[in-house]
């Protein structure tokens, strides 16, 4: 399973449902929101609002990642506008045992989002209620920013903890990568171990800069080198 998730912090929010159609309708399988308080990190971006208003405009899972603290209030905010996926930074809640329960009480499949230098120790203790595990290969903050090479090592790492997990008997948890993936480097990035790739301004700038209505020719471009791995 290799997923294509579009940002749309990378999208053109004056046509915002409309960028949200045509990227699902060119083969993205997620639609991933950046969610940014000015706060936890140095920015501010979409709330509830946006999610709620663009529910009604696709069947593809909307993949929120909150990058606010405190956390627990959005997440049941989200959960009621329409999210599917919650993702959050375990430094962020004050208790990320009961973040990651509130959130499948509400429906959502559930994740820890972990910055390039923060260790992955927190996963170890909250493997049963993960569905989920996105890894950041940028400072989370801002679009367009290049990937973190070493992050590679992260990713296996973080796939050798979720194998060990499915082959004692746990479910499934996707390994997600947000920051600078590209159809350059995409492939690598799945050979590390990824499953779920989050690509903003890769699919919305680049198609923008061609034709702003298709997006067909990135996606596939991402896709092809997806098979090659």
């Amino acid at each position: 399973m290799r997923l294509i998730a579009p940002s749309i912090l990378s999208a053109d929010f004056a046509r915002l449902g409309e960028e949200v159609t045509n990227v699902i309708a060119a083969g993205a399988d997620w639609i991933h929101f950046d969610v940014m308080d000015n706060h936890y990190v140095p920015n501010l971006s979409i709330g509830p609002l946006v999610c709620a208003a663009l529910r009604p405009l696709t069947r593809a899972p909307i993949d929120v990642h909150l990058m606010v603290q405190p956390v627990d209030a959005l997440v049941s905010e989200f959960a009621r506008a329409g999210a599917d996926i919650i993702t959050f930074h375990p430094e962020a809640s004050s208790h990320v045992d009961r973040t990651l329960a509130l959130i499948r009480e509400h429906g959502c499949k559930a994740g820890l989002v972990f910055n390039p230098a923060t260790p992955l120790d927190p996963m170890d203790w909250v493997m049963d209620r993960l569905d989920i595990v996105l890894l950041m290969s940028v400072n989370p903050g801002f679009g367009g920013q290049g990937f973190i090479l070493p992050v590679l090592e992260k990713i296996r790492a973080a796939r050798q903890k979720l194998d060990a997990w499915q082959a004692s008997g746990g479910r499934k948890i996707l390994l997600e990568i947000d920051g600078g993936v590209k159809v350059e480097n995409i492939a690598g990035i799945a050979s590390a171990g990824a499953e779920v790739f989050v690509a903003g301004s890769a699919v919305y700038g680049a198609s923008r800069a061609e034709d702003p209505n298709r997006y067909d020719s990135v996606i596939a471009a991402l896709r092809a080198e997806l098979a090659r791995v």
